[in-house]
């Protein structure tokens, strides 16, 4: 029985120079950029692309999965600091706002991702996701600082809801307003 080798380590390079070229061309020149445009901001050949991402559709994805995966990280990160001491209904009110603000960020690739039909298929990194933000809000709920009613789908609800299309003061203000609807605490007036 063979065992499967490790990318060798340009080939991880080029693929991680890939990803993220594609999310600045994306986000810099919409869903209509080229593979070529692509491969050129990466500095990398046109059928090296092509070899990790045999479609368009296959590059957004794994685009899409790389910040599915950030998010994961951060709600991971955000658990372990509530771990540590720190409250949890600061933990989520600061975890969303992050979120909503790389979603702003990355507002083309996702809008990219709807047009091609791209999913990404890691459904183990969006479970992650999920797990560490239902235990955030079941320790501020311990501690009755989240209302006794919220869920995991209420934050994605509320995700896919946000002004990401929005200027930052948008979105700031959408934070302070939606904030009073998860805790049962009085948000600190903005100045």
């Amino acid at each position: 029985m063979s065992q499967a080798r490790a990318p060798r380590a340009d080939a991880v390079r080029n693929r991680k120079k890939i990803l993220t070229a594609a999310g600045e061309q994306i986000t810099a020149h919409g869903p209509d950029v080229g593979m070529d445009e692509i491969a050129a901001a990466a500095g990398v050949a046109v059928g090296t692309l092509y070899r990790h991402f045999p479609t368009k559709t296959d590059l957004v994805a794994a685009v899409v999965a790389e910040y599915v995966a950030r998010v994961a990280d951060d709600a991971e990160a955000a658990l372990e600091r509530v771990t540590g001491g720190t409250r949890a209904a600061d933990e989520l009110t600061a975890f969303l706002g992050r979120v909503v603000e790389a979603s702003a960020a990355d507002r083309a690739v996702k809008a990219a991702a709807q047009a091609l039909g791209a999913e990404p298929v890691d459904r183990a990194t969006e479970d992650r996701a999920g797990t560490a933000v239902a235990a955030l809000i079941h320790a501020g709920q311990a501690d009755g600082d989240i209302h006794p009613d919220v869920t995991v789908n209420d934050i994605y609800l509320l995700f896919s809801t946000a002004p990401t299309d929005q200027p930052p003061a948008a979105r700031n203000r959408w934070l302070t307003l939606v904030t009073p609807g998860l805790t049962t605490t009085r948000p600190p007036t903005s100045s």
